[in-house]
């Protein structure tokens, strides 16, 4: 995320493997809660691209 050395690949694999947002919070106080659901919007976006690229084809 902006302004940290945390990725959004980070954080997805964190709720990925059952970490809740507080516990996430609670390990990185430098994250807030808009940016884990900035992290899940990233990614729908990036599938919905992915999805209509390979579709496009």
């Amino acid at each position: 995320m902006t302004g940290t050395r945390i990725t959004v690949w980070d954080i997805l694999g964190w709720l990925a493997s059952d970490m809740s947002y507080d516990e996430i919070l609670e390990d990185f106080p430098e994250l807030s809660r808009a940016d884990i659901l900035a992290a899940l919007a990233f990614a729908a976006n990036r599938e919905e691209n992915t999805k209509i690229l390979i579709t496009a084809v």
